[in-house]
């Protein structure tokens, strides 16, 4: 075949190679300069996992609305808005958690390919710890060495942050932003919500997460958040109160005289 007709020939197979590398050229350049664009393989990196999790576990918020028992709890997207409708379904089937005003604790952070799931409290799901299994007895009859007093009683939920594609790094501070419109966590930053005659190592223990005497309620439960249980009695004619945190082995005992923690007793 004469040399002429083979680069005719060969020619337009070099412009459609162009032309291809011209478009992925443009989509690459898309990516980066139209703003809030997200690349499709970008996900959250193991750093960003570790922050969020060292600056949001153990964090104290204040619920803005009800929680609901069970295992899937609310959803919250990205731009913070509250999915309401699977809200509302949450809590006609499973009843309230937690009521709106009350200080929650995050204590687990679970990470999804589109999603953060926060468990609230220790989450919605009520189970048996490995000493409440353990039973004694003579013959046929055995008792539990530890009584569930309140087996109906659960404080924890679920909040999930969804995302329209992969979870993208974060920071902490915004997703307490996204999580603005069911928690509120400026309320218990101990510089917004005590005045600077409050002694500094109540704000160090609230930091913390600590409880220590000369704490009032507001200082405790920014702290530990709700007692699992309270046990209230008045002797010699001042009304004291036991707020108790955590089953056995690991109790937390908190005595108050009036509004003032008196006694605090770690087993």
């Amino acid at each position: 075949m004469p040399a002429g007709k083979w680069k005719a020939r060969q020619a337009p197979r070099r412009r459609f190679g162009g032309s291809l590398t011209a478009v992925a050229l443009a989509l690459s350049l898309a990516t980066f300069l139209i703003p809030g664009a997200v690349p499709a393989k970008e996900s959250m990196s193991r750093a960003t996992r570790i922050d969020l999790i060292r600056g949001l576990v153990k964090e104290i918020g204040v619920t803005k609305v009800a929680l609901p028992r069970g295992k899937k709890g609310i959803r919250v997207s990205s731009q913070g808005t509250l999915d309401k409708v699977k809200a509302n379904a949450e809590l006609r089937m499973n009843g309230v958690a937690v009521t709106p005003g009350m200080p929650v604790e995050i204590t687990k952070i679970t990470f999804k390919s589109d999603a953060i799931v926060f468990e609230i409290n220790h989450g919605g799901k009520r189970g048996k710890k490995w000493y409440q299994r353990i039973e004694v007895g003579v013959g046929t009859t055995t008792r539990p060495v530890v009584t569930d007093t309140n087996p109906s009683i659960v404080n924890g939920s679920w909040i999930t942050l969804t995302f329209p594609g992969k979870v993208p790094d974060v920071s902490v501070q915004q997703v307490k932003q996204a999580l603005g419109a069911v928690l509120d966590f400026e309320r218990h930053s101990p510089t917004v919500l005590y005045n600077p005659s409050v002694p500094p190592q109540i704000k160090e223990a609230i930091k913390n997460h600590q409880v220590i005497v000369g704490m009032d309620r507001d200082a405790v439960l920014s702290a530990k958040g709700p007692p699992d249980r309270k046990v209230r009695e008045v002797r010699e004619g001042v009304e004291q109160e036991d707020w108790i945190y955590g089953l056995p082995p690991h109790v937390l005992f908190v005595k108050f005289d009036s509004d003032s923690v008196t006694e605090v007793k770690q087993y």
